[in-house]
């Protein structure tokens, strides 16, 4: 299995992005394309290891090692006939996935690792420009009805493993187009929307019923949800972000970030001509470091901002990995996604007291500097600052699903975090319902999310015919080092 000494001859190296003062005029993806023979040669670079400990990382249990081999080769349909067999979505995980399986990869502990979410996105991209991406009906339905509520990546890859397993399914979605955060979070220059909408043809064509502008709980109650389908998935994420109860909250300009981000997709998707919510010419501060503020960065950037100030309680993390984050582990080492590249600053160690305003909108926040000890922020005596602000967005996390309504309907139980508790099968409290992804587990990864609606599908399979063929990734209680 692959090339024994390919590591050995080349570096890592990955496709270059498109000049930042090139990309900002737009909201094309930013990288430039990545030629066969580079490809092969970092796929080449996957070493016959013996344990691959890239499967560690990999919530979904990937064979990385398998189609890196295939792409070494060449054997482009191969490579994707192994890596559909794990994950329903390479081209969302090869796009917007950390990418946990390349802390984990074993040449990672003395080199730069394996480029697997490369080579990753590569072959799906290499599969759909070649036709080899088709339905996949079943050869006879079950007669069993599933709703899944929620189109996430969970919601989908559940619906598409649920309906390949015969079932009748729908899913419910309240927004007026299939998606998620999928289509209204993450920026159209990280994903173009064109890999969702062709996803959803291929399961539509393979019996999915998609069904948009439903609100469950407010348009049809989850009890009679309930009462229609013999099972019923809630797959609604984790979408109440996290809040500052700071003096001046209240002053207009302040936003989620999932209040302003939508907004800026919908412009790209021909509703709107330009967002009620826009960067241009005004003063951004941006609360929260995460890939959230990345986001909200990225796009106030492409808005034509004045300034943008990023901003994170945490310390700067270090540039390489910290000796209490040892391999395989996800270390927290600072990074650089292509919208730092593009602009902006960012201050470490600080926190917001207060924000300022004038005729009830906001004009700047007052912070001040933070020393972690004990692992609690400690203020700094006389380091407070003020800087400007005509728009604020927090990024700082989301703490549970939006599901009053669901859970007072239907009866199912929520833990102390709000989310909806769930067995290691993914069954909730309530005989016939289930729960998988962000909804259940909290705020977390993409690849999480598809691992769960997959492994959810099968127990759901389970329930309804008493076995199942359908591949179990993990069960809901799993907790790798990705978490």
């Amino acid at each position: 299995m692959a090339d024994p000494r390919g590591f050995l001859k080349a570096g890592r190296e990955l496709p270059t992005r498109r000049p930042v003062d090139v990309r900002i005029q737009d909201w094309r993806e930013v990288y430039e394309p990545f030629g066969e023979t580079k490809l092969r040669t970092q796929a080449a670079r996957c070493m016959d290891c013996g344990i691959p400990f890239c499967h560690n990382g990999c919530p979904l249990g990937n064979l990385i090692p398998e189609w890196n081999d295939l792409t070494r080769r060449g054997d482009w349909q191969g490579a994707i006939e192994r890596l559909h067999a794990t994950n329903n979505f390479p081209e969302f995980t090869g796009r917007l996935c950390p990418a946990p399986c390349e802390s984990a990869c074993v040449l990672g502990i003395n080199q730069d690792p394996v480029t697997i979410k490369q080579v990753e996105v590569s072959i799906i991209d290499e599969a759909w420009e070649h036709g080899w991406v088709t339905p996949q009906p079943p050869e006879r339905l079950s007669g069993k009805t599933v709703a899944v509520v929620g189109s996430g990546p969970a919601g989908l890859a559940a619906a598409q493993q649920l309906a390949r397993a015969g079932h009748t399914v729908a899913v419910y979605e309240r927004a007026d187009r299939v998606g998620g955060l999928l289509r209204y979070g993450i920026p159209e220059f990280k994903m173009e929307k064109r890999h969702l909408d062709r996803r959803i043809a291929q399961m539509e064509a393979e019996g999915v019923k998609f069904r948009t502008g439903i609100e469950v709980g407010k348009d049809i109650s989850a009890d009679d949800l309930r009462r229609r389908y013999d099972v019923v998935l809630f797959a609604v994420g984790s979408t109440i972000g996290r809040e500052l109860p700071v003096p001046g909250r209240e002053l207009d300009g302040i936003y989620q970030a999932m209040e302003y981000l939508p907004l800026a997709n919908r412009v790209q998707e021909g509703d709107l001509e330009d967002s009620p919510i826009h960067a241009r010419g005004k003063h951004v501060v941006i609360i929260g470091g995460g890939d959230t503020g990345a986001d909200c960065l990225g796009t106030a950037i492409r808005q034509g901002a004045a300034s943008i100030t990023q901003l994170e309680i945490l310390p700067t993390p270090p540039q390489a990995r910290p000796a209490g984050q040892p391999w395989p582990t996800y270390p927290m080492v600072f990074r650089v996604s292509s919208a730092h590249e593009e602009g902006g600053e960012r201050k470490f160690s600080v926190s917001t007291k207060k924000f300022l305003g004038n005729n009830g909108r906001v004009t700047g926040l007052a912070l001040v500097e933070v020393e972690w000890v004990d692992g609690r922020p400690v203020e700094v005596e006389g380091s407070e600052t003020v800087i400007p602000a005509d728009l604020v967005t927090l990024a700082m996390g989301f703490v549970g699903p939006e599901a009053d309504a669901i859970s007072t309907q239907i009866g199912v139980e929520r833990d102390e975090r709000g989310n909806f508790v769930r067995g290691d099968d993914y069954a909730s409290t309530v005989p016939g319902v289930f729960v998988a992804g962000d909804a259940g587990r909290g705020q977390s990864l993409i690849v999480w999310a598809i691992a769960e609606g997959r492994a959810a599908a099968a127990s759901i399979d389970e329930f309804l015919m008493g076995e199942t063929n359908l591949p179990r990734p993990l069960p809901a209680s799993a907790r790798a080092v990705t978490a």
